[in-house]
Order: C-alpha cells, then sequence, then structure tokens
C-alpha cells in the first residue's frame, strides 16, 4: 500500500478518534432548553402518543426521514408513533398534506413515505402539481383512479383542515415538530441537531411510560 494512502487512512482513523472523544455524555433533557411544556395534562389513555407535525415540502423533515422511519419501528410497547402533514396556509402544501392522508388511507404512506420526500428535495420532481403528482404515484404502483377519488374527496379535506387545527392548538409554528402525549413540544432545532433529538425524544417516552404504567 502506497506510503501516502497508509498516512492518510491513520489521520482519518485519529480525526475519528478526537470526534468520539470530545461528544458529549448523554445527559437529562432541559424543559425550556431542549423541549418545551405545552400542557400539564398527558394525553387519555395507557399508551402515549408520539406525534410528527411535518410536510413533504420541507427540506428540514426530508433530512429528518430517513432516521425517524427506522426509529419510529422499534419504539417499546405503549408507544404509538403518528403523523400530521401541515401546510401552514400553502396551497402546494395542501396538496401533499391530501396526498399523504390518501395514501395513507390505502396503506400505501409507509412504502412510499422516504421515496416521496426524495422525489421532491433530490431529484426536483415537482410533486406540488396534482397531474405530475398523479402521474408519479400511478408509476410507483398506486391505483390512479382510487388515489384520485380519495385525494378529492371531502373526508380527506377534513382531515387536513382537522391536522392543521391540532397543530394550532400545539403551537406549532415550524416542522418538523415532534409532540410527546400531547405535553411537551421539541424539535430539532431546539436540539441542536437530528442525531440530538432522538435521546431527548426516548426520554420523555420513558418518563411518560413510567407516570401512566404507576396511574394504572
Amino acid at each position: 500500500m502506497p506510503i501516502h494512502s497508509t498516512r492518510r487512512r491513520w489521520l482519518q482513523f485519529t480525526i475519528a478518534s478526537l470526534s468520539m472523544a470530545i461528544l458529549p455524555a448523554s445527559r437529562a433533557a432541559v424543559s425550556g432548553r431542549d423541549y418545551q411544556v405545552i400542557s400539564d395534562t398527558p394525553l387519555p389513555g395507557p399508551s402515549v402518543e408520539v406525534l410528527e407535525v411535518f410536510s413533504y415540502g420541507c427540506p428540514h423533515c426530508a433530512h429528518l426521514a430517513p432516521l425517524i422511519e427506522p426509529w419510529s419501528h422499534k419504539l417499546p410497547a405503549g408507544v404509538v408513533y403518528r403523523r400530521i402533514p401541515v401546510t401552514f396556509g400553502h396551497s402546494q402544501w395542501a396538496v401533499l398534506a391530501r396526498a399523504y392522508y390518501a395514501l395513507e388511507q390505502m396503506g400505501e404512506v409507509n412504502r412510499l413515505q422516504e421515496a416521496i420526500f426524495h422525489a421532491i428535495h433530490d431529484q426536483n420532481v415537482n410533486l406540488f402539481s396534482e397531474d405530475t403528482l398523479f402521474d408519479w404515484l400511478a408509476q410507483h404502483g398506486v391505483n390512479r383512479a382510487q388515489f384520485i377519488a380519495l385525494y378529492r374527496s371531502f373526508a380527506i379535506q377534513t382531515k387536513v383542515q382537522l391536522g392543521d387545527q391540532q397543530a394550532m392548538n400545539y403551537g406549532v409554528d415550524g416542522v418538523p415538530t415532534i409532540i410527546i402525549d400531547g405535553r411537551y413540544s421539541t424539535s430539532p432545532s431546539l436540539a441542536g441537531s437530528n442525531q440530538a433529538l432522538f435521546p431527548i425524544i426516548n426520554q420523555l417516552i420513558e418518563q411518560e411510560l413510567r407516570i401512566k404504567k404507576s396511574a394504572h
């Protein structure tokens, strides 16, 4: 192996080791710094709800998606994960919110969640356009006629409005935002990074699970 290649690998290893050494130790999440308290009352029932407020049109949500998707599949028993797509009054985001709920109704949303983000933010596919959206979904195995019927239905429009209202009730003014059991709100910007977000969420989940288990 050439000397310069060996030296380069040694430097890479040294830098990586130093980086690991200076990473901050795990610490307790602090209210007002890592998360906000939005209610003194948890949601009713024995389960803890983790709610992701997002939009396919949001680049920050796109960056979080590859991390939050696998994380959501490994949550402990007693934790329910769900999403709310918000519009913030943007007509383009409303197209994507209706698309989310229609795909959810069809059982297709989990299969296509990351693909939609990738199409919009990496491939520059204009999924804000209904015609382009319908064509793209059909190309990805979605029943076009069934999707359009759901997408344009009153029930889906109602879900979009209710989702926006729920996000507003929680005080959400940016995405992505994570709501834990209706009590706590956090985000990558509060946590400091996407990676730092998950230890905070996990601590709040564990805290709520203990409270709910002791109450039942």
